[in-house]
């Protein structure tokens, strides 16, 4: 029987995945983000033969080594921005994630997300909530119709692909995207143009949907000078992971009409918002629940566990990054 300690709640299926495998689970009493304090408080408790780890958790060197005799950590995420790779590999530790089991769900989001912006329903929510709704108007809460406009892909890997199908087959967009390479499947599937630059692309989209890693070359990628180029009518949606973007930058182009207007699940400083973003009218916000659906959570519990347990029983997990 093998120990493992998990850092936050997660959905019970994971749990019992490891329990029903014969080893030994300990969840986090905290249901909230550990510091690192705590953390490595928790991890010199006992010696741990795993760790199931959240994107939420700054795992370095010093936390593999409060945890010296686990040499494996799952990550309950696709991303795993958080890990220092480097440290891992120095001492023989390996790392998984979830990837896959997410792209429908988060796919299906971020064009929530674009129509959410475009037809300016949570706006038009708030607006009727606040009482101020006294009945039609010709021009009340104008939007903008999706058919037949531009659609920019950033990343055209599962879950931007996710995106671009849909908004072609049901939005009947036209679909243009950059990536490091073309994407020869996403050309089959649907009539989609590759685009040679980002620059390209934000000049020529009416929506710029970013689905890009967070590396040191995307740290950013969208700053003030990109927004400039993009349409005075054009908006910005981000699930991807919120350095992307500089959120400051972005503030300044929605408060002085640089762009239409943008939609974000991922924030550059989680859980905090840069400086007037949300006193904004023209942005729709919401806390990182792109992959929140009860079958996606669930799934990805059990993939973490499951890297878990076959690595423990000397097998190579599936999703292996390090």
């Amino acid at each position: 029987m093998a120990s493992i300690y998990v850092t936050r709640k997660i959905p019970t299926a994971g749990i019992t995945l490891l329990e029903e495998a014969g080893h030994d689970v300990v969840v986090s009493a905290k249901d909230g983000v550990l510091t690192k304090e705590e953390l490595l408080q928790a991890l010199g408790e006992k010696e741990y033969d795993a760790v199931l780890s959240l994107l939420t958790d700054s795992v370095d060197g010093e936390v593999f080594d409060a945890a010296a005799s686990a040499k494996i950590f799952a990550n309950y995420a696709v991303g795993f921005n958080n890990i220092d790779l480097d440290a891992a590999k120095e001492r023989g530790i390996t790392i998984t994630n979830t990837p896959g089991v997410l792209t429908d769900t988060v796919a299906e989001y971020a064009f929530s997300l674009m129509l959410a912006v475009t037809k300016r329903i949570a706006e038009g929510d708030r607006f009727t909530r606040k009482g101020e709704y006294e009945g039609w108007a010709p021009e009340l809460l104008l939007g903008s119709d999706m058919k037949g406009k531009t659609l920019g892909i950033l990343g055209a890997g599962r879950i931007g692909s996710g995106v671009a199908v849909r908004a072609q087959k049901g939005l009947g967009m036209k679909v243009i995207y950059y990536d490091i390479k073309e994407n020869e499947d996403l050309e089959k599937e649907i009539e989609c143009t590759f685009r040679a630059s980002v620059e390209e692309v934000l000049k020529e989209a009416d929506v710029v949907s970013v689905h890009v890693p967070l590396l040191d070359s995307t740290h950013h990628l969208i700053n003030a000078e990109r927004l400039a180029m993009m349409k005075p009518s054009a908006y910005l949606i981000n699930t991807s992971r919120g350095p992307v973007i500089d959120e400051a930058a972005l503030v300044e182009a929605l408060k002085n009409g640089v762009i239409r207007g943008a939609g974000l699940d991922v924030f550059e400083n989680e859980p905090r918002l840069a400086a007037g973003l949300s006193s904004l009218e023209n942005v729709v916000i919401t806390p990182h629940i792109a992959s929140a659906s009860d079958e996606t959570r669930e799934k990805m519990a059990t993939i973490a566990a499951q890297n878990i347990i076959d690595f423990l029983a000397g097998k190579k997990p599936e999703n292996a990054v390090a």
